[in-house]
């Protein structure tokens, strides 16, 4: 057996400086769940109770397949909003999201749209899981350390850095949860802030 962890063959997407930067992210093979309102609501809950028991159920597929065995992926997530200029005014129960956990390259070796469907029916799931590839293509981020409440100005100097650059804020929010809150401090918490730009 052969022990992978995605992290570090893919360091520059799963790493950020605590000064801002760009790059760009090519698409990756993600399961994602669509939903809306507060984090840690009820639909947020339902989304990442969902998203784990599959990622799972194909990391065990691809290790009998190829005998490879990965470490799943951190929570990562898109935020945003219909009003998005007002995002920061809305209630959090107004806010629009997407929960998602990357794959490896691996999964190609198993039928991965079926294991993912056939898993969400046989665990009776509370929210559908899909398949499908994201990437954010050129874009600027950085890394939080603090409490996620704590964001905000690390967001501001983010955007301020993209429009320095010359670039324009596009797409969605996008946020990669690094540490397990029920096992960090608050204070701790490291987070990658991702922004989409355009030239």
């Amino acid at each position: 057996m052969t022990a992978v962890d995605p992290k570090k063959t893919w360091r520059s997407l799963y790493s950020a400086p605590r000064e801002p930067e760009l790059m760009t992210v090519p698409p990756r093979p993600y399961l994602l769940v669509d939903g809306a309102g507060a984090p840690g609501g009820p639909a947020y809950l339902a989304a990442v109770t969902s998203l784990y028991p599959v990622a799972y159920a194909l990391r065990a597929a691809v290790k009998e397949a190829t005998g490879t065995a990965y470490t799943v992926m951190p929570l990562e997530g898109l935020w945003w909003a219909e009003e998005i200029e007002r995002f920061r005014e809305l209630p959090r129960s107004a806010w629009l999201w997407t929960m998602m956990i990357s794959l490896p390259d691996d999964v190609a070796a198993v039928p991965a749209a079926d294991l993912v469907e056939r898993t969400t029916a046989a665990r009776d799931l509370p929210a559908p899981v899909r398949l499908e590839h994201f990437g954010d293509g050129e874009a600027a981020q950085v890394l939080h350390v603090g409490p996620y409440s704590a964001e905000a100005p690390t967001v501001d100097a983010l955007h301020s850095f993209v429009e320095a650059s010359g670039r324009e804020l596009t797409g969605r929010h996008h946020e990669i949860y690094l540490s397990d809150p029920r096992r960090v401090a608050p204070e701790r918490l490291r987070t990658i802030i991702r922004q989409p730009v355009t030239a």
